[in-house]
């Protein structure tokens, strides 16, 4: 468990950080940052999707699942309801800030990947439940950490405060992980693994895109897409079963 406290320390540590020298910096370089880091979106969700897109067992599932994710999405309306959370936030900060849609790209950035779901499981399954400092099983989570250390840095001096909502969340996702790997051993299946670094890979690249302005894909629709991968494998499972 002390990987995912790091992990979620160094959000914390760099969304901090970016919040306060956020005012300092010039609008030009913000912009420099927000290009940046559209292109660092795009390079790593399809990091997560391609590599995992040969080892899937059923390769049209991502499509199904981004098709009945959308439909499910655009149906609750979740970006409208985002889109007029923010213009009420807008409306008493007297600022334009696309926030909390900033905040879904943070989450997605630290919560999908094999990082963040494998690292709290093999944490679980070390002797020492990962709470080891030295313990291998920790690496993935201090790797993960790393990289969130600088991500949220950057999405906080372009998004401001409201990235530290990210930490509470990332903690209870990656601690549901290690609850599974504590409770009931190695309990996420592979595939089911492979399944959401795909589906969490398109939506990533789906922020990037919106980041950069090339096309807004209304990836806060597209979420539930996240879902369809683990139902598909809990009824599988349990059809095996029965």
């Amino acid at each position: 468990m002390l990987g995912t406290i790091v992990n979620t320390t160094t959000i914390i540590i760099g969304g901090a950080f970016g919040a306060i020298v956020r005012t300092g910096i010039g609008e030009k370089y913000k912009k420099v940052l927000f290009n940046g880091l559209g292109l660092c979106c795009l390079v790593l969700g399809m990091n997560a999707a391609l590599p995992n897109m040969a080892k899937s067992e059923y390769p049209v599932l991502f499509i199904l699942s981004i098709a009945i994710g959308g439909i499910v999405g655009t149906k609750l309306d979740l970006a409208g309801h985002i889109d007029r959370w923010n213009r009420k936030l807008n409306e008493r900060s007297g600022k334009e800030n696309n926030s909390l849609n900033g905040l879904v790209t943070g989450l997605l950035l630290y919560c999908i990947g094999t990082f963040s779901i494998v690292g709290p499981v093999l944490s679980a399954l070390s002797p020492t439940g990962g709470w080891s400092l030295g313990e291998s099983a920790n690496t993935y989570l201090y790797t993960n950490a790393t990289l969130d250390l600088v991500t949220s840095a950057v999405l906080a001096a372009s998004f401001g405060w409201i990235m530290l909502l990210a930490a509470p969340v990332l903690f209870c996702w990656q601690g549901m992980f290690y609850a599974i790997g504590y409770f009931c051993g190695d309990g996420m299946p592979e595939p089911m693994r492979t399944e959401l670094s795909i589906v969490g890979g398109v939506l990533i690249v789906s922020s990037g895109l919106g980041i950069l302005g090339i096309k807004d894909c209304k990836t806060v629709n597209l979420l539930p897409s996240l879902l369809v991968p683990v139902i598909f494998y809990l009824i599988k499972t349990l059809s095996q079963t029965f």
